[in-house]
């Protein structure tokens, strides 16, 4: 690793790594705002975009599922799922095989009311992304994947390290 940081890796992982958590910020900011617009609080509506998404993608979650995607114990869950699904802005399905397995799906209200809220900023990034060659997108995409995949990593060691303990 030592030559890596002479070639400057190490000063350009930093301006990276600032840049993403300039970019997580607004990302947290936008989810904040969105939250307010729709009158529920940030943690709902982090889930109710976490099971619209995972829809889209034609992958569809289940409440353990979801708990992983936004950190929450079981319990929290299951609260958060039945203040979303009174509200009408969540179902919860049984549609696998396995009765057991149940499968998150956003209200149809939910769809429309996040394309409204993030469609011009949808467009503005379009445009954006427009500038540039679909082969660097290409590339950047691939790049994102393999530093969450490189995260992921590093978190599940330092899931199987011992918790250490503060004096």
């Amino acid at each position: 690793m030592e030559e890596a940081v002479g070639d400057g890796v190490a000063e350009q992982r930093e301006r990276l790594m600032e840049s993403l958590r300039n970019y997580g910020g607004h990302y947290a900011e936008l989810s904040r705002r969105f939250a307010a617009w729709l009158g529920l609080h940030s943690t709902d509506a982090t889930a109710v975009l976490e099971i619209a998404a995972a829809e889209e993608r034609g992958t569809p979650l289940s409440p353990a599922r979801l708990s992983e995607r936004i950190p929450l114990s079981t319990g929290a869950t299951t609260a958060l799922l039945n203040r979303l699904e009174s509200a009408g802005h969540i179902t919860r399905a049984r549609e696998h095989s396995d009765r057991r397995v149940v499968t998150l799906r956003s209200g149809a209200h939910i769809q429309e009311r996040a394309d409204e809220f993030f469609g011009p900023l949808a467009q503005r990034l379009d445009a954006t992304m427009s500038h540039y060659p679909p082969q660097f997108l290409g590339q950047v995409e691939a790049f994102m994947a393999d530093l969450n995949t490189t995260m992921d990593g590093h978190l599940a060691d330092q899931d199987t390290r011992p918790t250490r303990s503060h004096p």
